[in-house]
């Protein structure tokens, strides 16, 4: 059984330190954190709900299954954390940085994670869906045999990422910076390829495209069918 919410609260660090030697992982509903230092705290299981975490620092935390619903969390800052099996729903954590934390499992849904920076975080078996990642720093992350739905990646930084056999439905990859990306027979027929240059080409070799991004690619190289 849940346990009751805190409701509509300022909370700063000696508050939540308070919350967390009870012993029992809190709900937070409409509560202000904006700013806060939570760094290094553990926070496991927790539920945040429609709560203000703009430049709020999760820095170190261990995040492990919590429950982020309808929050604001820009500049928000998750480096070094544990958000394993953590999930997502129609938050904003626009600009968050999120480098080198443990994203294993999480789900992301209805998200913005536009210019978020997820380098070197751990996302094995992470999932992102509706969501924008405008902008993101993602390079090296691996997407493999993954059914991606309606994510925006148009700009964001996806060298050397992995979409070998992914299915991309409704998503853009436009004007994003793919050096080095592997998509052998991946679907890419959902995907908007807008912006591809020529040396990017190649990357797509063994994928799956529709005959009109086939001259939609071709128009864009300055080319045209015969």
């Amino acid at each position: 059984m849940d346990n009751p919410a805190i409701l509509d609260q300022t909370l700063l660090r000696a508050d939540i330190e308070s919350l967390v030697a009870r012993g029992v992982p809190a709900h937070l509903r409409d509560c202000q954190l904006a700013e806060a230092d939570l760094a290094g705290l553990d926070l496991s299981d927790w539920q945040f709900e429609r709560c203000d975490l703009r430049h709020t620092s999760f820095t170190g935390a261990r995040l492990e299954r919590t429950r982020w619903q309808s929050c604001r969390g820009a500049f928000a800052g998750f480096a070094g954390a544990d958000l394993t099996d953590a999930v997502f729903t129609s938050s904003d954590f626009n600009n968050a940085n999120v480098r080198k934390a443990s994203l294993t499992g999480a789900r992301f849904t209805g998200c913005k994670l536009t210019g978020a920076d997820l380098t070197d975080a751990a996302t094995m078996d992470a999932r992102f869906e509706e969501t924008l990642c405008v902008g993101a720093r993602l390079a090296g992350q691996s997407f493999r045999r993954q059914t991606l739905e309606r994510v925006d990646f148009s700009q964001a930084d996806l060298r050397k990422c992995d979409f070998r056999e992914t299915v991309f439905a409704q998503c853009s990859l436009r004007d994003a910076m793919l050096t080095g990306a592997r998509f052998d027979r991946a679907d890419l027929r959902g995907a908007d390829l807008g912006g591809l240059r020529l040396v990017d080409t190649a990357l797509f070799r063994g994928a799956m495209i529709s005959r009109e991004q086939a001259a939609l690619l071709l128009a864009e190289l300055g080319l045209r069918l015969g």
